[in-house]
């Protein structure tokens, strides 16, 4: 028979899941799950994101369970922050979805192609390229994972292990650098991803 883990603390149940207990993540989903699934219901107002949420969470716990650092807080403290904040990446997504399917419910269908914006956007496209290259690398990067693969500043300040305010920072020095050399190469912001 094997021991009972309802008096193990949290941080020994991540210990465990650290070693591959699934029984250890059983637990803290037992306990834990109703707070971070109600956080989540609570912000997305939906049933099955908030779900999704919840899951997304535990995977987590359980393919990255060194995430957790014990002295900086409860585990229940750590999954609501780690809840909050996925919660927040998938309200801005799905703002940003209802956006796009707003514009393009709009937008008259029908052939119509502007040779002049065309070449404007393939213009600012080689000069954005040639302009992000000449950026000191740790900018470039921040600004790649960002702008280019979807990344949130605080997604980038986890991969490349640095504080999310020095990749802010990162990143506005290299958008401030940018929109200088496309203006200094011609082009309007208002040309720029037409």
């Amino acid at each position: 028979m094997e021991p009972s883990l309802e008096n193990q603390s949290d941080a020994s149940l991540v210990i465990a899941v650290a070693k591959s207990d699934q029984r250890a993540l059983e637990e803290i989903y037992r306990r834990h799950s109703g707070v971070v699934y109600g956080l989540a219901n609570r912000l997305l107002r939906n049933q099955a994101p908030a779900e999704e949420v919840t899951q997304e969470i535990f995977v987590r716990l359980w393919n990255e369970p060194s995430r957790y650092d014990p002295e900086r807080g409860s585990l229940r403290s750590f999954l609501c922050a780690q809840a909050h904040s996925r919660t927040i990446d998938y309200l801005r997504a799905e703002t940003a979805r209802r956006r796009r399917h707003d514009l393009d419910a709009a937008t008259p269908s029908g052939p119509r192609y502007d040779v002049e914006a065309e070449v404007v956007n393939m213009l600012a496209a080689e000069t954005v390229r040639v302009v992000v290259a000449q950026l000191p690398a740790n900018e470039r990067r921040a600004i790649e994972l960002a702008y280019f693969q979807g990344m949130t500043y605080r997604e980038v300040a986890e991969f490349l292990d640095e504080p999310e305010g020095t990749i802010k920072s990162r990143i506005r020095n290299g958008l401030s650098t940018l929109h200088l050399q496309l203006a200094r190469a011609g082009f309007t912001r208002n040309e720029v991803g037409q």
